[in-house]
């Protein structure tokens, strides 16, 4: 049986979610794996719902959505509240940790809460990388990809001149993930 991943990005239009599936569907190509990426986002450019969905296989890939996803990242309560439901009993989580949860979620799903966009804000002084920041967090906790395959696909689509910025992102985003782990860190 061939391995597949099945991820949910959720939050508001200007999050940078798009790009981030993207990048992660592209990086998982670089490795030889098949990847199916699709989006979808409310009629306002900015702060309406948007929503991202990667799915990676060893194998075929015999549906292009995500049907019960393995991961859902949630930027925003909006997005939270919207697709939990389609998150598989005891898939994982990853919340902004903005987002207020009920403390009966946590029986249901491996949560991971994460300051995401505060990390973009006040390390990386660039709100928009919150995204490469929680894909950072997300290859982390699934490996579904290597950080040298996620690397070359962030480089390959981020604007010329940002690619220190988002290889900070990318550290930033690993690390938050190494403090959860480790908190001697």
């Amino acid at each position: 049986m061939s391995e597949k991943i099945e991820v949910r990005l959720g939050g508001s239009g200007g999050q940078g979610l798009i790009l981030a599936g993207i990048i992660l569907a592209e990086a998982a190509i670089l490795e030889g794996k098949n990847a199916i990426q699709a989006q979808s986002y409310g009629p306002e450019a900015r702060g309406g719902a948007s929503k991202a969905e990667v799915i990676i296989s060893d194998g075929e890939i015999d549906f292009p959505k995500v049907q019960n996803a393995d991961v859902l990242l949630a930027l925003t309560q909006k997005a939270c509240d919207k697709y939990l439901s389609s998150l598989k009993m005891n898939g994982l989580l990853i919340l902004d940790d903005s987002i207020d949860i009920s403390p009966t979620t946590f029986e249901n799903f491996q949560v991971v809460r994460i300051p995401i966009i505060q990390t973009a804000t006040e390390k990386l002084k660039r709100v928009m990388v919150a995204n490469i920041v929680a894909l950072a967090a997300i290859r982390e906790l699934t490996q579904a990809v290597t950080r040298e395959s996620l690397e070359a696909a962030v480089l390959k689509r981020v604007p010329p001149g940002t690619e220190t910025l988002n290889r900070q992102a990318l550290q930033e985003g690993y690390q938050l993930i190494q403090l959860i782990s480790d908190p001697t860190h």
